[in-house]
């Protein structure tokens, strides 16, 4: 699961900050025009619109007086909107209005494609490219590659990532000594063997597994088939059926869940009714504040090839100043350094983007969180797939939960499945033709 999302209400989940192009009317896109962004002279503010809530929120506010305490002419004005849904929408209905949006957000770059056509985002590989707000070259900021392609639109590098987590599996190692399994689940097939154990040596009191996040299943099970995200996809094809049949087994069975009247499934698993379930690593945070200190979990690897990236990107909105735009990279480049993202790691949750954190006996050593010591390993054995930013991408994506709840509720109540996945194709069809 998502669960950053689901917790925000949002299908799409992680952060993107807007910001704005140079005052010229021409928007810089080469290595040449990171000669023309301006040194920053003069006291500037820059508006930055964010989602972030509780802790999230304050080790940013902490982030932001470290910056400010560095650059005293630069001023960072948060202004929250409350949840990814509420910044979604705040977003929207400014963008016929430039002049109100602000000079950085987060954001999904699903949300801000129409943005991009409109040349309303900034690119921002000249900042990149810059030696005095920027780090000289991508190369040089240490952010993984994979994460920075994921906060692209159309080609161009409008993004930077900032808040990410992956989706991984976590798993109660009491549950698979007390039922016999010895072995991480590292396939599909090994999940399903496992979970069907489990179901059956518990009586059918406790669950194998199960997937939060039943659009993330979808995109990760078809791009784990060798087929990206697009409107090429036949959702009732060989392909799509194998993906869709494997998780409708398990419901019919009883071996596999799917988020019910609980919503979120780290709730039957710290209640020791799931034995494992696929899930964004933020999810984490909330384990540990749900849980019995007695309880015990641990974190490992999707079991295939990909796992989901998720999280927003910081984006620049073009209508900023010159100096408000080189105030705002400066910020961004702070946010991305290793000294912020061991910070935000440690307090958040979140992976760091900046591959020396990852590597950080500090970071690799941390108490509070199983994903760090495992990190390296997880990322060695997924490779980071992002749902592609084309037309329809976003809208189509925001189906597939309702799509694949019909589905699965079929086949829990022992319903028409067929009939499910027929409607689910007219809808998932009609998505992508919007």
């Amino acid at each position: 699961m998502n669960f950053a999302k689901k917790f925000a209400t949002l299908v799409m989940v992680g952060l993107t900050f807007v910001g704005i192009t140079a005052c010229s009317n021409k928007s810089p896109s080469s290595t040449s025009d990171s000669n023309q962004i301006p040194k920053v002279t003069q006291k500037t503010t820059v508006v930055f619109w964010h989602g972030m809530q509780g802790k999230q929120e304050s080790t940013l506010k902490s982030l932001v007086q470290s910056f400010e305490n560095k650059n005293p002419k630069i001023r960072i004005k948060l202004e929250q909107q409350g949840n990814y849904d509420n910044l979604q929408a705040k977003i929207n209905s400014t963008l016929p209005s430039p002049k109100n949006l602000p000079a950085i957000t987060q954001a999904y770059p699903g949300w801000l494609q129409s943005a991009a056509e409109n040349k309303m985002l900034v690119d921002l590989s000249p900042y990149i490219n810059n030696k005095e707000v920027g780090w000289g070259n991508k190369s040089a900021s240490e952010i993984k590659p994979e994460m920075l392609a994921g906060a692209q639109i159309q080609g161009k590098q409008y993004g930077i990532p900032f808040n990410k987590s992956i989706e991984v599996l976590i798993y109660n190692p009491t549950i698979f000594k007390q039922y016999g399994i010895k072995k991480v689940p590292a396939t599909m097939a090994e999940l399903k063997t496992a979970s069907q154990i489990i179901y059956q040596k518990s009586n059918h009191q406790i669950a194998g597994a199960g997937f939060d996040n039943l659009d993330n299943y979808y995109v990760l099970g078809m791009k784990n088939e060798g087929q990206n995200f697009s409107s090429k996809i036949n959702f009732t094809g060989t392909k799509s059926r194998r993906v869709i049949d494997y998780y409708v087994s398990g419901e019919k069975e009883g071996y596999f869940r799917m988020p019910g009247s609980d919503k979120y499934l780290y709730i039957p698993f710290t209640n020791n009714k799931l034995a494992m379930f696929l899930t964004s690593s933020s999810t984490e945070t909330w384990i540990k504040q749900t849980s019995r200190k007695s309880f015990t979990y641990n974190v490992a690897a999707r079991p295939s090839k990909y796992t989901m990236q998720q999280g927003t990107d910081l984006y620049m909105f073009s209508q900023a100043t010159a100096m408000q735009k080189a105030a705002a990279f400066k910020f961004i480049k702070f946010l991305c350094s290793k000294e912020s993202q061991l910070k935000w790691a440690q307090a958040t949750g979140y992976i760091p983007i900046n591959t020396d954190v990852t590597q950080e006996a500090a970071y690799q050593k941390e108490k509070q969180f199983k994903l760090p010591a495992r990190l390296n390993d997880i990322l060695r054995t997924n490779s980071l797939y992002s749902v592609p930013v084309i037309k329809d991408s976003n809208a189509t994506f925001s189906q597939l939960t309702p799509i694949m709840q019909s589905i699965l509720v079929a086949a829990q109540k022992n319903r028409n499945v067929e009939k499910a996945i027929k409607a689910g194709n007219i809808k998932f069809d009609a998505a992508w033709k919007q």
